[in-house]
């Protein structure tokens, strides 16, 4: 089944591919999502150059769209039957759009359109730096300022911006800046992020005995805490074997966070319930996301664990070829297909795809490829 889902990824990345870059799924988010078009593009960018026109046009779009500031929009809707809009209110799009620039002119080695947008990528980077309000090297977010734009809410540092963040930095050769990074998540006693078993989801300020923290697992930040290095071999065998312990990678991988955030409990907000997030196991609350899924078998392959990302894999391939195909997220207890956020009845989305594709030719190669 791997190579059947491998084969229906690139299907659904034609359907997203347009003159102006990856749409995040057909037909449901046709819009230029920042995050959602360079990572479909991490595994695009791996059949050669098939994509690197689309690949291109994303960035191109994104670029197109910067704000005065430097900051890299969300998404740009101007082609749907919506009213054409641009969002911002991001940090993880200015993040994603910068591994975009490096991975285009790595993967086609062509520096044409780095040369082209260097302004652009260093405004960004300005625009990155403002964000370090705490002036200790972290990057600092407002509540639903992530990827997880609808649930739950958390603010401050968070794992997942500063993962990002450390990849951005290593990147630009900030060595220096990379390890303060580094140095603070993983240690420091105010503001770091690891509790000794994973990454903390959030953290921001200590008053007294009262800390503002988030005590649940986010798969993605830690695993792409594992990914881009920011967690040593130990750390990442630990959070690895807490994703076994608890069940995260079943039935299919992985639950988005885990354990689901309950109505009444700290976590809670009133407006989750305006989103699949209010029901447990629904959504982002330990829904099942494939893309997450194929992060997974990335981490596995950096920890050397081989048999495990095949197997890992294969559940992949098995989760993406329900129908509809490449849904959105599944649901974390059966692991059926849920309603798309998009109202769209169909999957098809691009990161789904594109991310599958990367962890196939990864297990296929034998190393992780981002």
């Amino acid at each position: 089944m791997q190579k059947e889902a491998y084969t229906q990824a690139i299907a659904v990345l034609k359907k997203c591919a347009t003159s102006h870059g990856f749409h995040a799924a057909y037909p449901g988010y046709d819009a230029v999502w920042a995050r959602d078009s360079v990572i479909a593009s991490l595994g695009a960018s791996l059949l050669g150059t098939q994509f690197k026109e689309t690949f291109k046009q994303s960035l191109i779009t994104l670029v197109t769209h910067q704000s005065e500031h430097g900051q890299i929009p969300n998404a740009v809707d101007k082609w749907s039957t919506r009213k054409p809009h641009v969002d911002y209110k991001t940090v993880d799009s200015t993040l994603w759009f910068v591994i975009g620039e490096h991975s285009y002119k790595e993967r086609y080695q062509d520096n044409s359109l780095f040369k082209q947008h260097h302004a652009t990528i260093q405004k960004a980077l300005t625009w990155l730096g403002c964000q370090e309000i705490g002036e200790n090297g972290l990057l600092g977010q407002l509540p639903t300022t992530d990827w997880q734009d609808a649930f739950p809410h958390r603010y401050g540092y968070t794992i997942n911006t500063q993962a990002l963040y450390y990849k951005v930095l290593c990147l630009i050769g900030e060595k220096k800046k990379s390890q303060r990074v580094k140095k603070i998540v993983n240690n420091d006693k105010d503001d770091g992020l690891w509790n000794g078993t994973f990454y903390l989801p959030w953290r921001w300020k200590n008053h007294g005995k009262y800390r503002e923290m988030g005590n649940w697992f986010d798969a993605l930040g830690n695993l792409l805490a594992i990914i881009f290095d920011l967690a040593d071999k130990k750390q990442a065998e630990k959070i690895i074997s807490y994703i076994k312990q608890k069940n995260i990678d079943k039935p299919y991988p992985v639950k988005a966070i885990f354990p689901p955030i309950q109505k009444g409990s700290a976590d809670w907000q009133d407006y989750f319930e305006d989103c699949e997030a209010r029901l447990p196991y629904h959504y982002l609350n330990a829904g099942i996301w494939t893309v997450i899924g194929s992060f997974y078998v990335l981490a596995l392959l950096k920890q050397k664990k081989f048999q495990e990302a095949v197997h890992q894999l294969e559940k992949l391939a098995e989760a993406n070829m329900q129908k509809p195909y490449f849904s959105e997220w599944l649901h974390g207890k059966t692991g059926k297909p849920g309603q798309s956020a998009s109202g769209s009845l169909e999957g098809n989305q691009a990161w789904n795809a594109g991310m599958y594709i990367a962890a196939f030719e990864s297990v296929r190669r034998q190393g992780c490829l981002i």
